[in-house]
C-alpha cells in the first residue's frame, strides 16, 4: 500500500525501483528482528560486566563481593546467547547496533534493575526455568518494548522500522512465550514459503499494472460519495483488495476484507473502515452473483 501511494505521490511509472524498495524495506524486518532478540542478550553481558567490575572494587562490599547472580543465570537469556541460529543470523547480517550504541542498552538496563519486577524476581538468588521465562517475558512486554528512548533510536535508524516493530515484537514474544528448557532458540523466517514471498511481488504488480480497471469495479458502487474525494489511500486499498479477490485464488474472501479493514483502520481516515466494508462487501456479492471470484480450497469463500 505505502510502495503504491509512493508512487503515487512522485508521479512516477518506475515500477522496479519501488518494488526494489519494497522487498528490501521487507527484508529489513529481519534486521529489526535481530536488533530487538540481541537487546535481551546485550543486557546480561552488560550485567555480567557490571558485577565483575563491581567485585574488583578497592572497596567492594560483601554485596559486591558476592551478588544476587539470578538476573545473569536465566535461563532463557542464557538461551538466547547461546543459540547457533540467533548467532549465525547476527554475524550474516552484520547487526552491531548494540556495540555502537551500548548507550542504549545501559538505559534499559537501569530501566529493568530499577523496576518492581526486577526487585520482585531477584527477592530469591534460586532460578527456576519458567520464573525465568516469565521475567523475560514480561521484562520484554512492559521495560524493552514500549521504551522511548529505543523507539527513538529505531526511528531514527530506518524510517520503515516504525511500521514493522509492532509486528516484530510481537512475534518475539510469541516465541519467547513458547521457548523450552530442551530446544536451542531459532530465528524465525521471514517468509512462511516461496509462494508468499512471490506474493508481496505480485500484489504490489498487479495492482499498479491494473489500477484503471480496478477503479472501474467501484466506482460506481460510491453514489454518496464524489469520487475524487475518496481518500487516495481508500483508493489503493480498494484496488489492492479487489485484486487479491480477482486474481489471487488461494486468498479467503473473509482473509481479504479483513486485513484491509485493519489496513485502513491503522493508516486511512476515522470512517474509512465502514466506507471500505461497504464497498468490499456490495462487491462481493456482485462478483459472487456473475461468477468473477474463483478461489481454490476449502472453505475459501
Amino acid at each position: 500500500m505505502q510502495s503504491i501511494y509512493a508512487l503515487h505521490q512522485k508521479n512516477s511509472d518506475d515500477i522496479e525501483k519501488e518494488e526494489k524498495f519494497l522487498i528490501n524495506s521487507i527484508d529489513n524486518i529481519s534486521n529489526l528482528y535481530l536488533i530487538m532478540i540481541s537487546s535481551l542478550i546485550e543486557l546480561r553481558k552488560k550485567e555480567i560486566l557490571f558485577l565483575e567490575t563491581s567485585s574488583k572494587k578497592h572497596l567492594a562490599t560483601p554485596e559486591e563481593r558476592n551478588p544476587n547472580r539470578k538476573f545473569v543465570n536465566n535461563a532463557v537469556l542464557q538461551n538466547l546467547e547461546d543459540s547457533n541460529s540467533i548467532s549465525i543470523a547476527i554475524e550474516k547480517r552484520k547487526i552491531d547496533n548494540w556495540i555502537m550504541n551500548d548507550d542504549y542498552i545501559l538505559i534499559l538496563l537501569n530501566e529493568v534493575k530499577q523496576s518492581s519486577l526486577y526487585e520482585k524476581y531477584m527477592l530469591s538468588r534460586t532460578n527456576s526455568f519458567e520464573e525465568d521465562k516469565q521475567f523475560v517475558v514480561d521484562m520484554f512486554t512492559e521495560i524493552i518494548a514500549p521504551n522511548e528512548k529505543l523507539y527513538e533510536y529505531i526511528e531514527d535508524n530506518k524510517l520503515t522500522w516504525i511500521d514493522d516493530i509492532p509486528m516484530v515484537n510481537t512475534q518475539i514474544l510469541k516465541q519467547l512465550k513458547a521457548i523450552t528448557q530442551e530446544e536451542e532458540f531459532r530465528v524465525t523466517k521471514l517468509y512462511k514459503d516461496e509462494e508468499d514471498k512471490e506474493y508481496v511481488s505480485l500484489l504490489f504488480r498487479k495492482t499498479v499494472l491494473n489500477e484503471v480497471d480496478l477503479a472501474k469495479e467501484y466506482i460506481d458502487k460510491t453514489p454518496n460519495w464524489d469520487t475524487e474525494r475518496i481518500a487516495e489511500l481508500d483508493t489503493i486499498i480498494l484496488k489492492m483488495a479487489i485484486c487479491e479477490f480477482l486474481k489471487f485464488p488461494s486468498i479467503p474472501v473473509k482473509v481479504t476484507i479483513n486485513e484491509y479493514l485493519e489496513i485502513a483502520k491503522e493508516y486511512s481516515t476515522p470512517k474509512s473502515s465502514i466506507f471500505i466494508n461497504g464497498i468490499l462487501d456490495n462487491l462481493v456479492k456482485e462478483f459472487s452473483k456473475e461468477n468473477k471470484i474463483k478461489k481454490s480450497g476449502r472453505g475459501l469463500l
